[in-house]
């Protein structure tokens, strides 16, 4: 038996049994790891609220073969702000299910973690909008697993003083304003700055920008597309998600 001591963000919760639970947490050296929490669902369990979704916790885990199970868990923060609002909490659930297919299994996700975390904080305070949120989430995860878009120059002629360009969804890549058809989407001129912003900056600048209201619905608009092409997926919690948000 092997003990680990880590840190991780609980992004799904199962029930086991009468008592048990199987999570599913986003770890920074780990990565995604999938645990059983024996007694978590006991009403005198130590371990009841630090394993619970979306509970970020200081977590004492043990390896027999191929199975974890959490010894002891201590809750860093539950963020109890996203209780109190049923879209923030659908939105939340939307990033989880992205992780789920997106991030690294037994591999290091540092990166991961800390945009979740930020992403969460953010939803809480209420500082930024749901759509800006979502936005930069959505173009992070995307860098972070693979699918990079290509913002700096014109796919086909290479000009890389760009304006009014068009952007190929399929492929992430953009066109200049000469190069561009109208399978491209057009972008403005602001929310390719702001798209530019989020891929290229790291995660403690990437929500430093302001783009008008008009300009975030686009935003979000153009990278829900991009994330759902490259992964080839429909996602129920963002469905849900928009439910709420209506």
């Amino acid at each position: 038996m092997s003990l680990n001591n880590t840190t991780g963000l609980i992004i799904k919760e199962q029930k086991v049994g009468e008592n048990d639970r199987l999570v599913t947490i986003l770890t920074a050296d780990l990565g995604l790891i999938r645990a059983f929490v024996p007694g978590a669902l006991k009403l005198k369990s130590k371990n009841i609220a630090a394993t619970s979704l979306l509970s970020f916790s200081d977590l004492e885990i043990y390896q027999s073969r191929d199975t974890y199970k959490v010894n002891s868990a201590r809750s860093k923060e539950i963020f109890f702000g996203l209780r109190n609002d049923i879209a923030s909490l659908s939105l939340a659930g939307y990033f989880c299910e992205l992780l789920l297919n997106l991030a690294p299994v037994f591999e290091p996700a540092e990166e991961y973690l800390k945009l979740t975390l930020n992403c969460l904080y953010l939803l809480c305070e209420n500082k930024k909008s749901k759509e800006f949120i979502k936005a930069v989430f959505e173009l992070k995860i995307a860098k972070f697993s693979g699918y990079c878009p290509d913002l700096i120059a014109c796919a086909k002629c290479k000009e890389e003083n760009l304006e009014n360009v068009g952007f190929d969804v399929l492929n992430g890549v953009v066109f200049c304003e000469k190069c561009k058809n109208d399978s491209h989407i057009s972008l403005t001129n602001s929310v390719f700055a702001a798209m530019r912003h989020i891929i290229y900056s790291d995660n403690k600048k990437a929500f430093s920008f302001k783009i008008n209201e008009q300009s975030e619905h686009l935003l979000a608009e153009i990278s829900e597309k991009f994330i759902i092409s490259q992964t080839e997926k429909n996602y129920k919690t963002l469905d849900f998600y928009k439910q709420m948000r209506n």
